[in-house]
């Protein structure tokens, strides 16, 4: 009998150690499990802010680059309508020069005549000094008659007309040379000019043009580092997402690939297809998976919609863009009711709320707000 007691003691003494130490281990544990959910959440948190920032900082580039782009463009063409300019002045210059040539030519011989002009000049200068110009007495006197009286005044007057011809003529080269000379330097003077403006603006023009093309190149790839650092992050938040998903008791299945570059929002059986059912239209497909299975985002989008929707229950639609979206409906409960998720991102969880006779998944998409069968996606 007291060994009876004994043992009893013994079991009752095992039984209460056993008990302190599961409530030791559950005073420890239960809060490291729910401070490491609560600080998983916050990483969540954090990272969903940063992803939204990345966002703000994609646009503000995306809205910059196009302001460039469109610039340069604007650049570009006052750049070509100054070269086209340039080339008409260049054109204009070449049939200057080529007249200018032709004048050249003429000033020449113009030239030419002249010094043949003034030798005569000077020899007939030299005569007349050698010899004495006649005037008209000693012709009268020493003429043999009337007749040869006329002929030697006509002589005379032929040279004196000669005389005052070359005179002439001389002043009237001088002038043309004068004249030309002054052409020629007055019509290149102004095509240089010209020509140099018009270089100089091209000049500064191409180095506008240079700089905010690197200033673009800059934008751009500080935009493509942008991207990819917010691809990681939405990475990150599908990874985390899945995590809280199982430490919150929802089942998350494997990533199963559909078609048009779609993923599976849950892995299960259809169970109701697409098309007139009980004589309405269905407007999507029914996947059944067990209550708290994770719901993926079967393409990364914005959320425009996650609330209540008369027999939708919790309803979710996510906006691709170009029109297209996704819808998920009768979900138990949301795991994100705002903002950019991406590919894979857990965002609900299977129910049966709403109009529903089971758990499972009702899943649509819509081409401009219009439903078509999913299967064209899965």
């Amino acid at each position: 009998m007291n060994q009876m007691q004994t043992d009893h003691r013994r079991s009752q003494l095992s039984t209460r150690v056993l008990l302190f130490v599961v409530a030791v281990f559950a005073a420890v544990t239960l809060p490291t499990a729910a401070f490491g959910a609560k600080s998983l959440q916050e990483r969540y948190d954090d990272t969903q802010a940063k992803v939204e920032q990345a966002q703000q900082k994609e646009g503000v580039l995306t809205s910059q680059i196009s302001t460039e782009s469109r610039q340069l463009a604007t650049l570009t063409s006052e750049v070509n309508a100054l070269k086209s300019v340039e080339a008409r002045v260049v054109a204009k210059l070449e049939a200057k020069q080529k007249e200018l040539r032709a004048e050249q030519q003429k000033l020449n011989r113009t030239k030419t005549r002249l010094e043949r002009s003034i030798a005569i000049l000077e020899m007939r200068l030299v005569d007349m000094y050698k010899s004495g110009e006649p005037d008209l007495v000693t012709v009268v006197l020493a003429s043999n008659g009337f007749d040869d009286l006329v002929a030697r005044a006509d002589y005379l007057q032929e040279i004196k007309s000669q005389d005052d011809r070359i005179v002439v003529s001389v002043t009237q080269m001088r002038n043309e040379i004068a004249k030309v000379v002054q052409k020629i330097r007055k019509a290149r003077d102004a095509i240089k000019e010209n020509r140099l403006e018009l270089k100089e603006a091209r000049e500064s023009l191409e180095q506008k043009q240079q700089a905010l093309a690197a200033a673009r190149a800059a934008h751009q790839a500080t935009l493509a580092s942008v991207s990819e650092h917010r691809e990681k992050l939405e990475g990150d938040l599908s990874d985390m997402s899945a995590q809280i998903a199982e430490q919150l008791g929802g089942y998350v299945g494997p990533i199963q690939p559909g078609a048009a570059g779609f993923i599976w929002p849950v892995s299960g059986t259809i169970v109701s297809g697409f098309g007139p059912r009980w004589g309405r239209m269905h407007e999507g497909v029914d996947i059944a998976a067990p209550s708290g299975t994770a719901i993926r985002a079967v393409k990364s989008g914005n959320i425009v919609l996650a609330s209540w929707y008369g027999g939708y229950g919790q309803y979710t639609c996510i906006d691709h863009g170009g029109g297209l979206s996704s819808c998920y409906a009768h979900q138990s409960r949301f795991a994100r009711t705002s903002g950019r998720v991406s590919q894979g991102e857990v965002i609900g969880y299977v129910g049966c709320t709403g109009h529903c006779y089971g758990d499972h998944l009702h899943f649509e998409v819509r081409i401009g707000g219009q439903a078509t069968d999913p299967m064209a996606y899965l």
